[in-house]
């Protein structure tokens, strides 16, 4: 018997799993290890701070998420024997593979910026990337009096990069709703050039941030927090003040990358950017927030990416050679508040384009542009992720970006904006 085994039961992994539980041939075995007992659905973490009260919704026993012609381990993973081709778990379970798939994601670590995570955490201090700091989060919200909100991407990349500018923008919503935006300074800082990293989106929402009068600060490298003081510094001794900080803080990948030789400084693994082979390796395959990637950690990467995946891991069973097959696609729906999104569609070479989406010229969602309808899209997408997307089933969206449908603005300045 032959063993693939994949390490992690996010997005990426679990998609891996079932789809691969149709596909493999026999002699194979699929074994999954992921330590915890629930399978979080990220994107509804953004709303609850605003006062969604679905928490419970938002989480599913692992169990009913992967087939039952899956094993799962719930265990922990200590380190990764290469060399040896095995892996060896926390409780001392060792696990041969012929083929392995890394999808162990990253998460935050605020104990990497100074004062962060201090007395003051979940007081004047929040996160929103945890179902535990988005409903503390919620509770502070919803008795904030007044005064200057800041929001701060410590370092890229993060998951989900434009979660803190649609939390922003959904702020403005709240406050306004509550009858006190008069007396909230929202402001956004970043150690971007600007509000996003490509010119023809950032134009689009940096009118919107300047039409809700929210700042932005640039090129804020955060170096530490004075709880005491309620100051965020930056390395080049800017300070912004606040009265309640909400922090989107460093990422890092699994500690076991780490450990087993496989990552970078922030445990992020150098990954063959079209085949997603594991640089250096063979029998090696890595996708989502795991893969160090110029691209998009986001659901829908971890989707286009999951289907390269079982494609080379199929392709590498039957002994031919890989397809390129990953150029990069991402696309997100950018909440704007008051019951409108935008959508933006993009890949490694391509940046995001006004146009229509998914039919080319006939949509029905807008490619940056505000609507309803990309409002409702970012709604309903929840019940395709669990009955559809998770499961592995086809879903009529190519794996690669098309330009069909798109166009190139004029008059945007070729500068970060």
């Amino acid at each position: 018997m032959k063993n693939l085994v994949i390490l992690g039961a996010g997005t990426g992994g679990t998609m891996v799993a079932n789809r691969m539980s149709r596909a493999l041939p026999s002699g194979w075995s699929i074994t999954v290890v992921d330590p915890a007992e629930k399978h979080l659905y990220q994107p509804g973490l953004l709303f609850l701070p605003f006062g969604a009260r679905d928490e419970a919704k938002l989480e599913k026993p692992r169990q009913e998420t992967i087939s039952p012609r899956v094993l799962w381990i719930r265990d922990g993973v200590e380190r990764v024997e290469t060399g040896e081709k095995k892996v060896v778990l926390h409780g001392g379970t060792i696990l041969p593979y012929d083929l392995l798939v890394i999808a162990s994601g990253c998460q935050p670590h605020p104990e990497e910026t100074a004062g962060l995570l201090g007395e003051h955490w979940r007081d004047t201090v929040h996160d929103f990337y945890t179902l535990d700091g988005a409903l503390a989060l919620r509770s502070k919200l919803e008795n904030f009096p007044g005064g200057r909100l800041v929001v701060n991407i410590v370092e890229m990349p993060i998951k989900c990069p434009v979660a803190p500018i649609e939390f922003i923008f959904l702020a403005d919503e709240y406050f306004t709703r509550r009858g006190i935006r008069d007396r909230v300074e929202l402001v956004f800082t970043t150690p971007l050039d600007g509000c996003f990293t490509k010119p023809v989106a950032a134009a689009t929402l940096r009118h919107l941030l300047d039409e809700k009068k929210i700042e932005v600060e640039p090129q804020f490298n955060a170096s530490e927090v004075d709880g005491d003081a309620r100051i965020l510094r930056s390395w080049d001794g800017r300070e912004q003040a606040y009265d309640l900080l909400v922090a989107i803080p460093t990422h890092r990948g699994a500690a076991f990358v780490g450990a087993s030789g496989l990552g970078n400084e922030l445990d992020f693994i150098p990954t063959e950017r079209n085949t997603l082979l594991a640089k250096g390796h063979d029998d090696i395959f890595v996708l989502g927030d795991a893969t160090d990637l110029p691209s998009s950690k986001a659901g829908s990467v971890a989707h286009f990416q999951s289907e390269v995946v079982v494609e080379n891991l199929l392709r590498t069973i039957s002994g031919q050679s890989l397809e390129a097959g990953f150029d990069g696609h991402a696309n997100c729906f950018i909440e704007s508040g008051f019951g409108k999104a935008l959508l933006i569609d993009f890949n490694y070479d391509v940046e995001p384009l006004p146009g229509r989406y998914p039919l080319p010229w006939l949509g029905p969602m807008t490619l940056l542009g505000e609507s309803r309808i990309n409002h409702w899209g970012k709604l309903g997408f929840r019940p395709l992720y669990w009955n559809a997307l998770l499961p592995g089933h086809p879903l009529p969206v190519p794996n690669r970006m098309s330009m069909l449908g798109k166009h190139h603005p004029k008059n945007i300045s070729q500068t970060q904006a």
